[in-house]
């Protein structure tokens, strides 16, 4: 099983970054998911080549974030909402589009499609204001497990405002 993650990066970002699995920059998840071995090995490839023209459509569309809420377990994990647009959630539901069509099994499938709850977790002391502008201009695929290294996240394909590629 492949552990595989799709975030727009609303801190800077470079293609192919490594780092360490408790240290990820502040990001929207957009939709987590596996591949099974049966999946071919390129499915990264797949999936850049399935989402690029709604991954292109969405860069440089102007977020808003909203209220703090607390996520998970009895609410412990504090993070800032993203106000609800259309861009962002269509970005969101042609990525499970993408995933479904190669099989992939969505980790948390109640909170996808009209329950999608964009936001950005809180780290380290860093986490935006309510009222604050986030651009969509970074948007990654990213290994969650690369070579099976769980401790660490690979950046596999890195879309930007200013570059528009993979």
């Amino acid at each position: 099983m492949r552990n595989l993650i799709w975030v727009a990066f609303t801190e800077p970002v470079s293609p192919g970054l490594v780092f360490p699995r408790s240290d990820w920059p502040l990001h929207i998840t957009l939709l987590r998911f596996d591949v099974g071995a049966n999946v071919s090995a390129d499915v990264a490839d797949v999936l850049a080549d399935q989402a690029e023209a709604p991954v292109k459509g969405a860069l440089g569309t102007r977020l808003r974030v909203g209220e703090e809420a607390g996520f998970g377990h009895m609410g412990s994990i504090p993070v800032s909402l993203i106000e609800h647009n259309p861009l962002l959630q269509g970005l969101h539901e042609e990525i499970v589009d993408a995933v479904n069509s190669i099989g992939g099994r969505i980790a948390t499938p109640n909170y996808v499609m009209e329950r999608f709850r964009p936001h950005i977790s809180h780290h380290d002391g860093k986490r935006p204001k309510s009222g604050d502008a986030v651009v969509l201009d970074q948007v990654a695929l990213v290994d969650m497990a690369p070579e099976g290294d769980h401790t660490i996240r690979r950046i596999l394909r890195l879309w930007t405002q200013d570059t528009k590629t993979g």
